[in-house]
């Protein structure tokens, strides 16, 4: 399973910050996905999200608004893995 991954985010340091955490969560699990940011604010808000960094994983709003920390990301793509 190829796991479709993108981090909404302008760019800021928070953005760019849950991109970093999200490729370390991935490489913790051994994990492939496609990582992409969405920097453009009407495709971020065509993703449902309101607030920055948002986490979009395969299609589903699972965070924003926070930076969560590496173990958080882990939970949240295993949690995509099995639905």
């Amino acid at each position: 399973m190829n796991l479709d991954i993108r981090v909404a985010g302008p760019g800021c340091r928070n953005c760019q910050e849950l991109e970093s955490r999200v490729i370390k969560a991935l490489e913790d699990l051994r994990v492939e996905a496609t990582v992409v940011k969405v920097t453009d604010f009407k495709d971020i808000a065509s993703l449902g999200i309101l607030a920055t960094p948002g986490l979009i994983i395969n299609g589903k709003a699972v965070l924003q608004g926070k930076l969560p920390s590496v173990g958080i990301v882990k939970g949240l793509i295993l949690e995509a893995m099995r639905s």
